[in-house]
């Protein structure tokens, strides 16, 4: 800081009071610093961390550390306080503050974290890859931090295919190789690499699990093979087979057959070349072909897999597999699918048919595959809300289905009582609530919520007992006007009413006293 001196002359000590008061206040107290120790420390997510903040200044006070992560007070002294951090889990930039003679003195440093990644994976590879074609490899990376220096690399054995940042979360790096034959057997993976070498640290990676890779190309030309037209039944003759262009030759199969009768096949291959040769004898009556032989490469496939359906059926017999053809006569046909649900109990067919001397011979073959899928329940079978009446007989339609076939049970919710699904039950108020219709299997669980809402039947105990009242009452007013009347008649007919005790003497004449009248004169 520069000052501006006037030219007169002021004494010693009016200068240096001039001096004292342009300092601001507490400006002795900067020239001391607060270190926080360790300096910018860089260490594994979740771990702890002890800092020290400190300073030289003699009359140090309140030193504190202000951070947003769990720390603790460990200890302190004149000029110093340490603290632990714990379960520090990301990036953070924590301060220390003080005062030194009545000024405030910070220090700061910035924290990073790293962490390896919780999971690398390379997706499945198909089981047999054609030579020649495009094979795209995926790697999914969860987790790993800082994601500014991880990168995914895309292995061939050792062989570095494609190197690429981890975007996202998960992270998913894709990259496509043309197969070849010397790809045969070869381990793909995917490796995480995450660079700490500019933080003072090393390296570190993480590799998947490897994946091997099988490929395969077929003859260009139809199998070869060498036998008689007409064998002379009880005879016995050699009968040879040859592929040319097959791979990997060592690793095929070759099917020998006379009619239904299986050879015994010795298989020789020389490089890409297959011979297969055996003898035949012919039996009476014997006319004919085997097969065809159709197989499934998972006769119970779980859901999502990939499943290979062929056909075979042997040379010069052309073999149509769903409806499709294979490529020539002696050629196996050959499809894949990605199983699913609706696959479960699929029938796949095979016909194989062979012309001999102008006529031709045909045989059927099929094969059932079976899916196993998680349980599932059909909303349109298991309605959600119920209104029964109670006192009433009814049925909880609700069906489950996957493979393997699950239970299925519906428990009220807070007292788990078991509702039958499927057969009558009498049904009263007290299944009036909700429940937790639950299919389970060895693959997984499915719950549906299912309301039932009992209808309690309306009382008709009040109007009856009103009515039995009114009748009664009706009842007894009859009988009261009855009595009445019937002791008001009775006393009618037997009462003599008298206004006197004593009669009246008058005087009367006979014929009077006799009742007649007198007699006129004729």
């Amino acid at each position: 800081m520069a000052t501006i001196v006037p030219s007169v002359s002021w004494p010693g000590a009016c200068w240096t009071l001039l001096v004292c008061c342009l300092l601001t206040p507490g400006a002795q107290g900067q020239e001391f610093l607060l270190r926080v120790e360790p300096q910018n420390p860089v260490f594994p997510a979740g771990g702890s961390l002890l800092v020290n903040c400190s300073t030289d200044c003699p009359s140090s006070k309140k030193i504190i550390l202000e951070t947003s992560l769990s720390k603790e007070l460990v200890g302190n002294g004149t000029g110093w306080a340490a603290f632990q951090l714990s379960n520090v889990t990301g990036n953070s930039r924590i301060l220390c503050s003080g005062y030194c003679n009545g000024s405030q003195i910070t220090g700061f440093s910035d924290i990073t974290v790293y962490s390896l990644p919780e999971r690398v994976e390379l997706a499945p590879l198909p089981l047999w890859q054609p030579v020649g074609q495009n094979l795209t490899l995926r790697c999914q990376v969860e987790g790993g931090s800082p994601r500014t220096s991880l990168m995914v690399v895309l292995l061939r054995r050792e062989e570095e295919l494609s190197r690429q940042p981890a975007v996202g979360e998960p992270a998913e790096v894709n990259t496509t190789v043309l197969t070849s034959r010397e790809d045969h057997g070869a381990h793909f993976s995917c490796r995480t690499e995450l660079d700490m070498k500019p933080q003072g640290l090393e390296l570190f990676w993480n590799t998947s699990a490897p994946r091997q890779l099988r490929t395969f190309a077929l003859p260009v030309t139809p199998p070869r093979l060498v036998a008689p037209r007409f064998l002379e039944v009880e005879k016995s003759w050699p009968v040879t087979c040859t592929l040319d262009g097959l791979f990997p030759a060592s690793e095929a199969q070759v099917y020998l057959a006379l009619g239904d009768q299986m050879l015994n096949a010795t298989v020789m291959n020389h490089g890409d070349m297959l011979t297969a040769t055996a003898t035949a004898t012919a039996r009476a009556n014997q006319e004919g072909f085997l097969g065809p032989i159709l197989n499934l490469s998972e006769p119970s496939a779980p859901e999502g897999s990939t499943v290979t359906v062929s056909c075979m059926a042997g040379a010069r017999v052309q073999v149509t597999l769903d409806g499709v053809p294979a490529a020539a006569p002696g050629q196996p046909a050959q499809l894949q699918l990605n199983a699913t649900e609706s696959d479960d109990g699929r029938n796949f067919f095979c016909s194989a048919t062979l012309e001999v001397d102008g006529e031709f011979l045909c045989r059927n073959s099929s094969v059932q595959l079976r899916v196993l899928y998680g349980p599932k329940i059909d909303r349109a079978t298991c309605p959600q809300h119920l209104k029964w009446k109670d006192k009433t007989r009814h049925i909880l339609q609700c069906q489950a289905r996957g493979n393997p076939y699950p239970q299925l049970r519906c428990l009220k919710e807070g007292s788990n009582r078991e509702v039958p699904v499927g057969i009558p039950f009498f049904v009263s108020v007290t299944h009036n609530g909700t429940y937790q219709c639950q299919a389970s299997s060895s693959r997984g669980k499915y719950t549906l919520v299912v309301v039932m809402d009992i209808e309690a039947p309306k009382s008709h105990f009040v109007p009856v007992f009103l009515a039995v009242l009114v009748t009664l009452g009706v009842v007894t007013v009859v009988v009261a006007l009855m009595y009445v009347f019937r002791e008001h008649k009775r006393s009618g007919r037997y009462r003599i009413r008298q206004e006197s005790t004593s009669l009246p003497l008058t005087s009367m004449q006979p014929t009077e006293a006799m009742g007649e009248e007198p007699s006129r004169a004729e």
